[in-house]
């Protein structure tokens, strides 16, 4: 092992799903790594360890937190027991938490004694960590120490992590972009042109930036990497979850047949019903994920979903 891996500090990563598998080889790259996880995953690496004993995070300086949303309760109030103010915690979360569209950084806070706190998101695909191929992200955290030991974790000359102070903005764009995918996921497999797509990510942009300026994120940031870079990605041929769920449901699968075809767990998604339900009640103009809802429910078909978006009277941009 280098110097430099040497002097980095342990690592933890907590979940053994995809993409936590991918955080793991990523950062088995530059350093120690420990895994905590209930499946406890075998990797072939000698620098990483894996553990169903939680205690084993302790000895880690960052934290980083790859579990589904309707699991992170469970896995906070564990880590709660072990971890302190010392250490550094990061989520890479897709979801969100109830009605009220709570981000994962307020249950990180208030079952651990953790405060400095972060998110990951962006374009960084487990694909992309697995290969070490060029790519970018950013991480929302008051706290610049978080953002760095992010970077030494798991960026380098091929991954450039980049820093926004506002968690709650990163927060939301991950998790309401994947509405968002999934609506180009169902423009491909119809038939859209570039332009039309184009057009779709344009204003589904403006759509998520409203209901995050709502919740007190800033605007600004869903036109960052969390949000708009992601979908610059995806359009450019990125074959994310959820859009391979919105080509299925498109094609006529059912939502269980889709969500298989996805890989099970598209947190995006997951939440479409309850953004809908939230722009309803606030009064929010949302048109593509209200579409989006009734879509994956089956209250509406893809052709009547299309012709009602496309159909839709033209205002100012």
């Amino acid at each position: 092992m280098s110097e430099a891996q040497e002097a980095r500090p342990l690592v933890g990563i907590v979940g053994g799903g995809v993409f936590g598998r991918a955080l793991v080889r990523a950062a088995s790259r530059t350093g120690e790594v420990v895994v905590w996880s209930r499946r406890a995953p075998s990797f072939d690496l000698p620098n990483v360890r894996v553990s169903t004993d939680v205690a084993q995070l302790v000895d880690a300086e960052l934290v980083l937190l790859a579990v589904p949303s309707r699991y992170v309760s469970l896995a906070l109030d564990t880590l709660g027991h072990h971890l302190d103010g010392g250490h550094l915690l990061v989520h890479v979360s897709r979801g969100l938490l109830d009605d009220e569209l709570r981000t994962l950084s307020a249950p990180m806070r208030s079952l651990t004694p953790c405060r400095r706190v972060g998110a990951l998101a962006g374009p960084v695909s487990a694909d992309l960590l697995d290969a070490g191929t060029p790519g970018a992200g950013v991480v929302g955290s008051e706290f610049p120490e978080v953002v760095e030991a992010v970077r030494a974790a798991i960026g380098g000359p091929t991954l450039r992590i980049y820093a926004s102070s506002d968690l709650r903005g990163v927060e939301l764009a991950a998790a309401l972009t994947g509405i968002l995918l999934f609506t180009i996921g169902v423009a491909k497999r119809v038939g859209f042109g570039p332009g039309t797509i184009g057009a779709l990510a344009t204003r589904g942009v403006a759509e998520v930036s409203r209901i995050g300026e709502a919740l007190g994120a800033k605007p600004e940031t869903f036109h960052g990497l969390a949000c708009f870079g992601d979908l610059i990605a995806a359009v450019g041929g990125s074959q994310r979850p959820e859009m391979i769920l919105g080509d299925a449901i498109a094609g006529g699968a059912s939502s269980e047949d889709a969500l298989a075809q996805a890989g099970g767990s598209v947190e995006g998604i997951e939440v479409a019903h309850r953004v809908a339900a939230f722009c309803e009640r606030r009064g929010i103009n949302a048109p593509l994920i209200t579409a989006v809802s009734a879509l994956v429910s089956g209250r509406l078909d893809t052709a009547t979903a299309v012709r009602k978006l496309m159909g839709r009277q033209l205002k100012r941009e």
